[in-house]
């Protein structure tokens, strides 16, 4: 799914951006950080944890982007897992490409990195 492709992007530049905007750190302290808000995992407890505050119409995009088909196996993460995380992706790839910046930011911010979830997660 194009959204989905085109999510991954936007959600992974988001988690990015948060841990760039505190404390400055070096590349691989970010990289390792940055991977524990992107895997397959944790975006799926992502998904869960912002669905019930979804619009009617981001229900649905994010339902047919967890119903797709996956069109490769996932590495670190089961089948459910990986096909959630894909409706996560597909959510912010259609809130994108409609221009909902804001609606992105407060959605990300429910479930995107903070300094106090940082230091949880690694």
């Amino acid at each position: 799914m194009n959204l989905a492709y085109l999510g991954d992007a936007v959600f992974e530049l988001m988690v990015r951006e948060s841990l760039v905007s505190g404390r400055l750190e070096n590349v691989r302290s970010l990289f390792c950080k940055s991977k524990a808000y992107v895997r397959a995992s944790a975006q799926s407890q992502s998904y869960f944890r912002i669905f019930d505050r979804l619009t009617p119409d981001e229900q649905l995009i994010a339902r047919r982007g967890r119903n797709c088909k996956p069109s490769n196996k996932a590495k670190n993460a089961s089948i459910a897992e990986y096909q959630h995380a894909t409706g996560l992706e597909a959510l912010f790839g259609y809130l994108y490409l409609s221009g909902k910046t804001e609606r992105l930011k407060e959605l990300f911010a429910l479930c995107g990195p903070d300094e106090e979830n940082s230091n949880e997660k690694q």
